[in-house]
């Protein structure tokens, strides 16, 4: 891993991690706001419920209502319940906590002179002057309950704006950072994407001048196969045709000479071969008279030599072509009669060329075993080891502005090659087009 690459994933961990501390401080310091409302809340709860409880003491007293009496005894129940609650949500703090035990000795010493008041009237006492004492002493201890109380909400109060304070802080301090982190994420995102833009530039930059050099070595080829046909034709055709006059003369000067009868037929034959290779390599009829009649010449050729049923189809008016079409056409026409030859097992091929206003169309078809579905995929996927031949045909195709598809199945493999009938040179934009 280089240095560069390092470092920037360092900034975006580093980013990362203060981003999420951030986030938690932020999260605490909203809960113990929350906290502290909840112990606000609870405060208010016991004195509401105190309230209440003294409330209906008066008037149980005043009338002597049973209602009353069960509405004190649901009040008073709820008390008990109600410290103990804030005494555990006041654990983090050590001040309230001695407030709480105080709080709790108030609580319970008024609840036990209400209790008095209520069980004085519930005897059916008329002792004025003893319920007189006990309502000033609850009003004593009522009023120092809510002294406690007041203080108790103002001491959460302040720990409240406290709280606040720090969590707007750190909610300031936590969209700063996420911002900054965002910018760091962005930053980071436009340097990978450049760098990734550039990496597939330099990639099909590469593609294509590999594709000119294989286009460029194709042609190549085809000027060598030019140049040894014509040397084979020229060259050693004409060696041959020579040796074939000298014995033919020599065999009038030594007539009925088995041997030298043997020789003419061996030289016949050589002459022959040479002379199949020779067209093989580069039919002189491509350049003569056109791909229709290369193409019926070697159909019929190829037909003889492999026993395979093969049936032309060419319009009477084809015409010239562009020579670059026309050496493409019969190339991948040659390509894939070898094919057939050497891999369907077919019977018989089928072969038509069709012509519209811009394109010419190649079809080749076999009824054979099929293409192995891997060597498919690959030359369908255009990745490499799909066969030279088949990307030799493909990149000739494609040169020209073409495309070129093979489809297989059970049934036998069909070519299709579609190419413009003007030539066009255009590797990068069939490139850029695949």
């Amino acid at each position: 891993m280089t240095r560069p690459k390092y470092d920037r994933i360092q900034l975006h961990a580093a980013a990362t991690s203060e981003a999420y501390t951030t986030v938690v401080r932020l999260r605490t310091a909203q809960r113990w706001v929350g906290h502290t409302r909840d112990v606000q809340s609870a405060l208010g709860d016991l004195n509401n419920i105190g309230s209440r409880a003294g409330r209906a003491r008066t008037r149980y007293v005043d009338t002597g209502l049973d209602s009353f009496f069960q509405e004190f005894q649901l009040a008073a129940a709820e008390i008990p319940p109600k410290l103990q609650q804030i005494k555990e949500l006041t654990t983090d703090n050590p001040d309230q906590q001695d407030n709480c035990l105080r709080l709790e000795n108030i609580t319970n010493r008024r609840l036990s002179l209400l209790n008095n008041s209520v069980q004085l009237k519930r005897a059916a006492s008329a002792d004025a002057e003893a319920q007189a004492l006990l309502r000033q002493q609850i009003i004593d201890v009522s009023a120092e309950a809510d002294s406690l109380l007041q203080r108790m909400q103002s001491d959460e109060k302040h720990l409240l704006d406290t709280r606040r304070v720090q969590s707007e802080r750190w909610f300031r301090i936590t969209a700063y950072i996420l911002c900054a982190a965002f910018l760091v994420a962005l930053a980071l995102f436009i340097f990978h994407y450049r760098v990734l833009n550039a990496e597939l530039g330099a990639r099909e930059q590469a593609e294509a001048s590999l594709r000119t050099l294989s286009v460029r070595l194709l042609e190549v080829q085809d000027q060598e196969r030019r140049k040894f046909s014509r040397e084979l034709h020229d060259s050693l055709g004409q060696y041959l045709v020579g040796v074939k006059m000298n014995l033919t003369m020599l065999g009038k000067s030594v007539p009925a000479n088995a041997l030298i009868t043997e020789s003419t037929k061996l030289v016949d034959q050589a002459i022959t071969e040479t002379r199949t290779i020779s067209h093989l390599l580069h039919p002189p009829l491509l350049d003569e008279a056109g791909f229709a009649s290369a193409a019926r010449w070697y159909v019929e050729g190829f037909a003889k030599r492999s026993g395979i049923q093969t049936t032309l189809n060419v319009p009477e008016n084809l015409g010239r072509l562009p020579e670059a079409v026309e050496l493409a056409l019969f190339r991948v026409l040659q390509e894939s009669l070898t094919n057939v030859h050497r891999h369907s097992k077919s019977p018989r091929a089928d072969v038509s060329l069709r012509l519209s206003k811009e394109q010419v169309v190649l079809r080749v078809r076999d009824y054979g075993k099929g293409i192995p579905p891997e060597v498919l995929d690959r030359f369908q996927q255009n990745r490499t080891h799909g066969g030279v031949g088949l990307t030799g045909m493909r990149e000739r195709i494609h040169e020209l502005g073409g495309k070129l598809e093979m489809n297989s199945d059970g049934g036998g493999t069909r070519v299709l090659a579609v190419v413009p009938r003007s030539e066009r040179r255009e590797v990068a934009e069939v490139s850029a087009a695949d």
